[in-house]
């Protein structure tokens, strides 16, 4: 009885086993069939989706042909003719995966293409902020290449702009890579667009001169001045009162691409020195509290002539031979070197060794 039911057990397996080969079998039989159906139709798609690859740049350009007035820009174009070749070619993927059977599995790429793409923008999110501000940048132009511009703390001459960074040369002579999204986000000085810039410093005389007299002396010699404009008008003002000194505040304007302003506010404080000295004019320093213990002896002694206050000119053109007198006594300052430092900025950025980080956009 024993033998009987191990004997109907063996056979039941064999059973299933054979079934399960048939079923293997006709399931094979069954694919093979169907892949051979399809092959006319996987070649098919194979062929469209190779076809679309390879006339995928050619066709972007013909389409987007009809917009290339709509910017100049190289990078914006570059970037709407991967897009549209990106479209072709997800298009043949569509097409090669349902001539293949497969439409579900396509419906799903196609979607699925769009939420890779916002996770790799969330992934990539830097990167992506700073093509963007790139691509704003070309389309704005705040600034070309070979400007002086400032962008936060830094100043320099714009040398190169790529998908990523700005590449600045500094007056140092140093590169400065900022990112573009700091660029877009930032406050910009383009010191090119407009040449005029207003420079200043401030120089203090004693309580006891003539404020307004050396205010118009020192209005004089800016006046005269070949490198110092005339429009907007030059201006010695009031800043302070200091410990010491009444501080007078000089503004001028000069052309930036001509003239170097720190190299003006050195020559024009020197000549005031020596327009101030002549006239006397005392520039005291800062006042110091000094305390003698034992006192000091102090004799007073009055000498003939001896002035210590500027006195009102009377005469209309008394300014006027001051200043002469100053230039006269100094007549190597019409062969100071006051020229801008800009063109050699922009030499050296021409000249410097590119980092490559990037193809130029600009």
């Amino acid at each position: 009885m024993n033998n009987l039911t191990e004997f109907v057990k063996v056979k039941a397996q064999n059973t299933l086993l054979t079934d399960a080969f048939i079923n293997i079998k006709v399931g094979l039989h069954e694919i093979s069939i169907s892949i051979l159906e399809r092959i006319p139709s996987l070649a098919l798609g194979a062929i469209l989706l190779l076809s679309l690859i390879l006339l995928a740049a050619p066709l972007s350009r013909l389409v987007l042909k009809p917009f290339n007035y709509v910017t100049q820009s190289d990078l914006i174009r570059s970037v709407s003719r991967r897009a549209v070749s990106l479209l072709i070619i997800l298009l043949g993927c569509y097409l090669f995966l349902k001539l293949a059977g497969l439409t579900e599995f396509a419906v799903a790429i196609i979607s699925g293409t769009g939420v890779l793409g916002l996770i790799l923008g969330f992934a990539f999110r830097d990167i992506a902020e700073n093509f963007i501000s790139s691509l704003l940048l070309t389309v704005q132009r705040p600034f070309k290449l070979g400007d002086i511009i400032n962008v936060n703390e830094y100043t320099g001459v714009v040398q190169k702009v790529t998908t990523r960074a700005t590449t600045l040369v500094d007056f140092d002579g140093n590169h400065i890579q900022i990112p573009n999204a700091t660029i877009y986000k930032g406050v910009i000085k383009n010191f090119t667009t407009n040449h005029r810039m207003r420079g200043s410093f401030v120089i203090g005389i004693g309580y006891d001169n003539d404020a307004k007299l050396a205010q118009q002396l020192a209005g004089k010699l800016l006046a005269d001045h070949p490198h110092v404009l005339d429009e907007p008008e030059p201006q010695v003002l009031v800043d302070s009162l200091g410990s010491s000194t009444l501080n007078l505040k000089v503004y001028f304007w000069i052309n930036v691409e001509v003239v170097s302003v720190l190299k003006m506010s050195s020559v024009l404080m020197r000549d005031l020195v020596i327009l101030f000295d002549d006239n006397g004019i005392s520039m005291p320093d800062d006042a110091r509290e000094i305390i003698f213990p034992e006192g000091i002896h102090v004799t007073h002694s009055d000498k003939p002539g001896q002035t210590t206050k500027a006195t009102q000119p009377k005469e209309t053109d008394v300014i006027s031979r001051a200043v002469d007198a100053a230039r006269a006594k100094a007549p190597a300052n019409a062969l100071d070197d006051v020229s801008s430092e800009a063109n050699s900025i922009r030499q050296q950025a021409a000249q410097t060794t590119d980092p490559k980080s990037g193809e130029n956009i600009l």
